[in-house]
């Protein structure tokens, strides 16, 4: 009996510290996440390495684009990058993007896998 009182204080006082330290911090300094939908033009495998490539900048934490569907899921911290940047960095590699499209040379570069206009 007395070893269970232990215990008990000991997970007492391992909750109330627990608790103590997490009003200590300042959770409004966290990175907020934000996560987007967007739709990038592409055909095969090689695509989704090239878009996937392009989209991880430093504020991106996932770029997973769905070959069947055509949609890169994209989420990132809005204070370190905005999505338009993404778009713009997905264009200059070949591949359509609602706000940009890949210019002519850099899409004719493309392996032919890869056209999709």
């Amino acid at each position: 009996m007395k070893t269970f009182k232990y215990f008990l204080s000991a997970l007492f006082i391992m909750t109330l510290s627990a608790t103590s330290y997490a009003q200590m911090n300042d959770h409004s300094k966290m990175a907020m996440t934000k996560i987007e939908v967007i739709k990038v033009s592409g055909k095969c495998e090689s695509c989704k390495a090239r878009i996937e490539k392009a989209a991880k900048v430093d504020g991106v934490s996932k770029a997973d684009w769905n070959v069947k569907t055509k949609m890169l899921t994209l989420a990132y911290d809005p204070s370190k990058v905005k999505s338009t940047d993404v778009q713009k960095r997905i264009a200059e590699v070949g591949h359509d993007t609602p706000l940009y499209r890949a210019e002519a040379k850099t899409y004719n570069a493309l392996p032919s896998c890869c056209k999709y206009r």
